[in-house]
């Protein structure tokens, strides 16, 4: 059983304000959770998190992230766009991307960040279309193969497009300091969404072996290593949550075993965790319209995958609370479903709930990451707003809803 950060009457005193759907974060766990991380991690006296916009891209949520210490970890140029915006630049952004447009480059030397190179080709490309390099740069490693923790496969690098073989990281490096370069980093991401606590670990053992050979080879300053992000978040009831000081120990036995030998105890080390930090602290709030029964029972929320797409997109798991009714026994076999015309909008296969009715709120867990950031208009559907619930009390909204009109903006008419 998964409980809600939020209560019915809560919900009942928001919909006076904010109609459903909607999706709804917790400044209070998402501040706790920040915290938790850094203290995990602040035997690393150069420890830093950049925040992975790509996952909730909300000003309100980058800026309370960011006066918690977060740098903001960039991928595209509306993201560094929104950075400025907001007033971040600087150190405070790493930019990382892959078949990267000139312009994104341009905005990104701009802002004075830290530029995370995903191939090779991409040094002549940077030097032709920004020119010279910054004096601190970073690389991103494909090690290719799978990558394993206790002989279980979690991910397999070799299928990725992201990243450098190894040959090319050395040779990289070299063309990088030829050209002025000083401090680098290390970057690799090489399994998504893992709980177990040893994925950083031996994630940190692949990347500071491959710092200290090339340390030693090519005798560069490395200034950084990026374990990037892939840290997940229970999804299911009862599945195990990521332990995060266990996880930091385990990196810092890595650490003192591989880079303190080489002479690099002042290698600082960065994350950039999105669903990780903001995954549980969000949901999606929305509530029922319709109940059908054919050959299955099915209940009609007003929330579609235009919404929340994981469910629909790759079967995603995400579990449902029926508000005001988490004591009463789930012995009713539903399909929770949206309004789009596509037999996969649905947000629940076979689940056993309570008895739903017409007008219930249903709360969907886990979508403050990879939520309403992966909302689109299919069918001419609008998404739904983002609203705060804040750490003193009360609610507030931090993007509104769209309407028609913004739907019609882009279209010549």
């Amino acid at each position: 059983m998964k409980t809600p950060f939020v209560t019915l009457e809560q919900l009942q005193a928001l919909s006076e304000r904010f109609p459903t759907p909607y999706h709804l974060y917790d400044e209070r766990g998402i501040r706790e959770n920040v915290r938790a991380l850094k203290a995990a991690f602040a035997w690393n006296a150069g420890f830093r998190e950049y925040f992975a916009v790509k996952a909730t891209p909300n000003p309100a949520i980058m800026r309370i992230l960011h006066k918690e210490g977060c740098g903001m970890d960039c991928s595209s140029l509306t993201e560094l766009m929104l950075c400025e915006k907001i007033g971040v630049s600087g150190d405070d952004i790493m930019f990382s991307s892959n078949d990267t447009p000139a312009e994104d480059y341009q905005l990104a030397a701009k802002l004075g960040a830290t530029i995370n190179l995903d191939d090779i080709t991409h040094i002549e490309f940077f030097e032709k279309t920004v020119g010279a390099f910054p004096e601190k740069i970073c690389c991103r490693y494909n090690p290719g193969g799978n990558f394993e923790i206790s002989n279980k496969i979690m991910d397999s690098p070799a299928d990725a497009k992201y990243g450098m073989t190894k040959p090319q990281v050395f040779q990289a490096f070299r063309l990088l300091r030829e050209k002025g370069v000083k401090e680098f980093g290390i970057h690799a991401f090489l399994a998504s969404n893992v709980t177990e606590d040893d994925y950083y670990p031996e994630l940190a053992m692949q990347l500071f072996r491959l710092a200290a050979e090339l340390k030693a080879e090519t005798g560069v300053h490395i200034g950084f290593i990026n374990l990037s992000g892939g840290i997940g978040i229970p999804y299911r009831p009862g599945q195990q949550a990521p332990d995060i000081d266990r996880v930091g120990e385990g990196v810092r036995r890595v650490f003192e075993q591989i880079l303190l030998p080489a002479g690099m105890e002042d290698v600082a080390l960065y994350t950039e965790l999105g669903r990780y930090l903001l995954g549980s602290h969000g949901c999606m709030v929305t509530k029922v319209l319709h109940k059908k029964h054919i050959h299955k029972d099915y209940i009609g929320v007003d929330a579609c995958a235009c919404d929340l797409l994981r469910p629909a997109m790759y079967g995603a798991y995400h579990h449902i609370t029926v508000m005001g009714k988490e004591m009463l026994p789930a012995d009713h076999l539903y399909d929770v479903t949206g309004g789009l015309c596509e037999n996969n909008d649905k947000f629940a296969v076979d689940r056993w709930l309570p008895e739903v009715d017409i007008g219930d709120f249903l709360v969907i867990h886990d979508t403050g990451a990879h939520g309403h950031s992966m909302g689109y208009n299919y069918n001419g559907k609008l998404r739904g707003a983002e609203v705060l619930l804040c750490e003193g009390g009360g609610a507030k909204l931090i993007r509104r809803a769209e309407t028609p009109e913004d739907y019609f903006a882009t279209l010549e008419l």
